[in-house]
Parts: structure tokens; sequence; C-alpha cells
């Protein structure tokens, strides 16, 4: 059995503080596999600072820098000054990112070479704990990143309301809604150039899903298409906040991230145990 596995097995029958205070959410045996990622992780911890550092320097260039020479854009009938309009699109980001590099990158390795989840299935574990432990992981750091840029936003003028507040459980919801679909894709990749796909998917939604320029400047049809992705959803949902704009439209944002978090955990759940219990 390699050392990762006996990491997860050493931890199952421990009383982590993690778990303790965890534990009342429900799904506790998903909570072993979050607190076995917590111990490698701690080691590791400047990983996550470079999750912060990326949004933040987009920011600085092109929220700071280029918002010098653009000013302000219009947003909702009124100027809105330019770092304010991008800062809410860079924390969408930072969330999904945050999110997907944890349920793909490292769930494909952990699945393929590490074989973490066969010796996690060889104890009273389901493969649904297993899907339900890595998302919930890979949402911590998202929310980690979220967090973190939330207080630069704050520190640099960027928020203009209370409601931003509920700015930080939006993130969240985005984190679980990319994490579980992240999770779900990569257990039908096979070999590491299937990653490639990712990429494909995330780096249009990133530069098309009003993250640098309002949703009007774009021709009807293709509105109709940036408004139908997820990014879409937390971008509109997080800036909405942040500026005060709150209107009960923003519900669809967040039955469309949930519904989206929740089909990806029930296919990933599904395909772990599809691909380990055979």
């Amino acid at each position: 059995m390699s050392s990762a596995g006996g990491l997860a097995l050493r931890v199952l029958p421990g009383r982590g503080p993690l778990r303790r205070a965890l534990g009342s959410v429900g799904g506790r045996s998903s909570l072993f596999l979050v607190e076995r990622h917590a111990l490698v992780y701690r080691h590791t911890w400047l990983v996550f600072v470079s999750g912060v550092v990326e949004p933040l320097f987009y920011l600085l260039s092109i929220g700071v820098g280029l918002g010098k020479l653009v000013g302000s854009v219009y947003f909702d009938g009124g100027p809105v000054k330019y770092a304010a309009f991008v800062a809410p699109a860079l924390l969408a980001s930072a969330s999904m990112n945050g999110a997907l590099f944890d349920s793909t990158f490292n769930v494909f390795f952990r699945l393929k070479y590490e074989k973490l989840y066969d010796a996690a299935l060889a104890t009273p574990m389901r493969a649904g704990d297993v899907a339900l432990g890595e998302i919930t992981w890979a949402l911590l750091r998202g929310a980690l990143y979220a967090v973190a840029f939330m207080a630069v936003m704050a520190a640099m003028g960027l928020v203009h309301s209370w409601w931003a507040l509920a700015a930080l459980p939006a993130a969240v919801l985005t984190g679980f809604a990319f994490a579980a679909a992240g999770m779900a894709c990569t257990t039908y990749m096979r070999t590491w150039q299937d990653f490639e796909f990712v990429t494909l998917a995330t780096l249009p939604m990133f530069l098309f899903s009003t993250t640098f320029y309002p949703l009007n400047v774009y021709p009807a049809p293709l509105q109709l298409v940036v408004r139908c992705t997820p990014l879409y959803q937390s971008v509109a949902m997080l800036r909405d906040l942040t500026l005060g704009n709150v209107h009960p439209g923003m519900f669809g944002h967040v039955l469309y991230l949930a519904v989206m978090g929740l089909i990806g955990l029930l296919v990933a759940g599904r395909r772990i145990g599809k691909l380990l219990l055979r």
C-alpha cells in the first residue's frame, strides 16, 4: 500500500479538530479525506498563496493600470470605476480556478497514480464519500482564495456595499459548482493530454464572461451564449453584490450554480464507484 494510502487510513480512527468542527454538517466519512489533505498541504502552504497572487496581478495590471486609461464603465445605468467593475469578476475566476485545480489535476493523480481512492474504499468509506470529500476540499481551497481576494478588494476601496458580505458564500457556491463539475469530468479522462479540454473550457470563459467588458458590448447572439456559461452566472452575481445592485434575478444565478454542483457531485460519486468497485 502506498504511503499516501496509509496516511488516509491512519487518520480514520482519529478525532482531529477539522473533523470535529465540520462533523455536524453530514457525510462524516468524507471529512476523513478532507483532513488527510489538510495534513498533507500544511507543508506546501505556498501552493495556496500562488492562487491568490495570480488574480491580484490581473487586478493591479488591468483593473488598476488599464483602468487609468479606461476611467469608468457604465453598469446598471451609472458609471462604475473600472477596477471596481473588474475586481468581482476576478474574484469569481479565483474561486473557479482554485476549485478546479484540486478537482481535476490532483484528483486525476490520486485516482490513476497514487491509488489513494483504492485505499479509501478499503475502509467503510463509500464512493460517494470520496467524491464529497474531494469536492469539499476543493471548495475550501476556493473559499480561501475568495476570502483573501475580498480582503484585498476591501483594502483597495473596491467594495461599495454591505451586500458584499454575501459575496463570500456566493464565491463558495461558485467553488462548489466548478469543483463538482471538474471532478465529474476528470473521471472520464484517460491521459494528461485530456486536460487540454479543461483549458479549452476555462480560458474562453475567463476572457468572455464579462470579466473585462460589460455584456452589452457583445452582439446579441453572443450575449445569449455568454449568459449560458457558468462563470458568467458567478461574475454577474458577485458584481451585483459588491456594487449593491441586489435584485430577485440573482436567485437564477444561485439556482444555476447549485444544480450544476449537485449534478456534478452525483456523477462523480457514481463514476468513482464504477471505476474502482468493478
